[in-house]
């Protein structure tokens, strides 16, 4: 078994808006397993691949011309810090799965760097999963993700993949980097499935 860095210690639940062990925060903490990628708008490239190889994929200029929404969604860490009402726009996970034809069940997330993370397909549906692209109003900083990532609000964080390049998708469930490392497969905040075994 890998070894696990179970992150900071929290504050205690102060917030009933704050799930178990979370603490609350102003500030927007960066978090990373490695260097941040720096991916030119000229170069960036957002796909999506199904169980058989089909893929679709798209540049800077078609994904930002794809219809788009503006969210306000608070993040939960896994390291137990939350962050409420944080603003982002982007589109929506069933807008970049209108024309894709699969079966499969699972999404493994591939980062610009190498990050994976794993996701039912049934959490980036119905409003709940979005490729975002600005937040607060302007292009996502690269610490914290940009110039695209993945937004499941609803997870914890480590589930929204930083500097998304890819989504495939799978007919059966695979750990992405954190999960291999001892993080939990599904991530509800709620339920506190921080690593295995929660």
């Amino acid at each position: 078994m890998a070894a696990v860095t179970r992150g900071f210690v929290g504050r205690g639940r102060s917030n009933p808006d704050l799930p178990p062990g979370q603490y609350l925060t102003e500030d927007f903490p960066v978090l990373s397993a490695g260097p941040t990628p720096r991916v030119s708008l000229d170069t960036w490239e957002l796909g999506v691949t199904t169980e058989t190889g089909e893929r679709q994929s798209w540049r800077w200029s078609e994904f930002t011309a794809l219809p788009s929404e503006t969210i306000t969604v608070d993040l939960h860490c896994v390291t137990k810090w939350s962050k409420l009402g944080t603003p982002w726009r982007g589109v929506r996970i069933e807008t970049l799965l209108e024309n894709v034809e699969s079966a499969g069940d699972y999404v493994l997330a591939h980062s610009y760097g190498g990050y994976t993370t794993n996701v039912p397909l049934e959490d980036l549906m119905g409003d709940q999963g979005w490729v975002v692209y600005e937040y607060d109003g302007g292009p996502i900083p690269p610490e914290h993700g940009g110039p695209a990532r993945l937004l499941v609000p609803h997870l914890y964080l480590w589930k929204s993949a930083k500097w998304l390049r890819e989504l495939q998708m799978l007919l059966q469930d695979e750990p992405g980097f954190w999960e291999q490392a001892g993080y939990h497969m599904y991530g509800d905040p709620w339920r506190e499935q921080r690593y295995w075994g929660d």
